[in-house]
């Protein structure tokens, strides 16, 4: 995925962009979080943004919890975080935290399932204030059990719900269709006149093709890997399939062996956008793969930041905005009601 560090100096990241980003966003959103607490993460790259977003939507104070990581060292994720929070202004409302901690946790109003604060377990979760609330910042349905222990929530009654993307406030969703065009880009197919079957089992699937359509390929769209369309030769198979915890591609259990795509389309390279590929049985058959480094169980093969800070402010945003809601226990008629996603 690249290292984001080295992608700070980019100009689409510069902290002027990102600020007018974020200010336009929270208007969008109409975000307020004022009288609140948030605990978040400070992360790296586009990234950045999600501690200084609450800040600027007016929370009392926000408490960021990072760490080193191959992107960024916690003094450089530290004085990214507090640069941007200085240029809106809101530096002063912005916490640092090398690690989460009972008190922390226990004043914040809003926890954020976020990498460096996960995993959400019943430590942590046992920690939470009964009022707390707990927003997904992605879709209800994507909710990995590693991320999150919902039955620890529902046994203290913590609230808990997802971020509709697809809201027009939010609008990530779209962004799909450019992630998929960037990631078999950077695996060195053209797109332009190109065949790419597409494996997709949930809404993914129409910006997918729409992106891909419009970037010149033509494409075959599928939910399920045992019914392949015959007679194309495809260039690339688009892997975003529902994570099961194993393979869904190419594993000893998959649906889809990676012997047979070698027989049928020897040149077609596989690219992971989402659902867990076994590399090492593509490698024994042969069969191009990308990304080629490991992606984390689960995971996806591509961020919304590698194709710039946009999707990130939107969608991190959006999840703010639902901890707005969950925490002010928003009446039904609220227009913003339709960006929660319950669980």
């Amino acid at each position: 995925m690249g290292t984001e560090t080295k992608d700070a100096n980019r100009p689409g990241l510069h902290h002027r962009r990102l600020a007018a980003l974020m200010r336009q966003a929270v208007k969008r959103c109409h975000l307020d979080l004022s009288d609140m607490v948030v605990l978040t993460e400070a992360a790296s790259g586009s990234y950045v943004v999600t501690p200084v977003l609450a800040a600027l939507a007016g929370a009392t104070r926000v408490y960021a919890v990072t760490k080193n990581t191959a992107h960024g060292t916690v003094e450089e994720i530290t004085a990214d975080t507090m640069e941007l929070a200085a240029e809106l202004g809101v530096a002063e409302r912005v916490v640092i935290a090398s690690g989460r901690s009972r008190t922390i946790v226990a004043e914040a109003d809003i926890v954020t399932n976020s990498g460096h604060v996960r995993p959400l377990d019943a430590e942590l979760v046992a920690w939470m204030k009964p009022s707390a609330v707990i927003p997904l910042m992605y879709e209800a349905w994507e909710l990995r059990p590693s991320d999150l222990d919902l039955d620890a929530c529902r046994r203290r009654a913590i609230a808990v719900a997802g971020t509709n993307e697809c809201h027009a406030a939010v609008g990530v969703f779209p962004y799909l269709g450019i992630m998929a065009v960037k990631l078999l880009l950077d695996a060195v197919v053209a797109i332009r006149g190109s065949c790419v079957l597409v494996l997709c089992d949930n809404p993914f699937g129409p910006h997918l093709e729409a992106g891909l359509r419009g970037a010149g390929a033509e494409v075959a769209l599928t939910a399920d890997p045992t019914l392949l369309p015959h007679g194309n030769v495809y260039d690339a198979i688009l892997v975003a399939l529902t994570p099961r915890g194993r393979p869904v591609v190419c594993g000893a259990e998959a649906q889809l062996p990676a012997r047979e795509l070698f027989r049928r389309w020897p040149a077609a390279v596989v690219a992971q956008l989402w659902g867990d590929i076994d590399r090492d049985v593509l490698a024994a058959e042969r069969v191009p793969y990308w990304p080629v480094g490991p992606v984390p169980r689960g995971h996806m093969g591509i961020l919304p930041s590698a194709v710039g800070p946009e999707p990130v402010v939107r969608l991190q945003c959006g999840g703010l905005k639902v901890g707005e809601i969950l925490a002010r226990r928003s009446h039904a008629t609220d227009p913003f009601r339709g960006v929660v996603q319950l669980l």
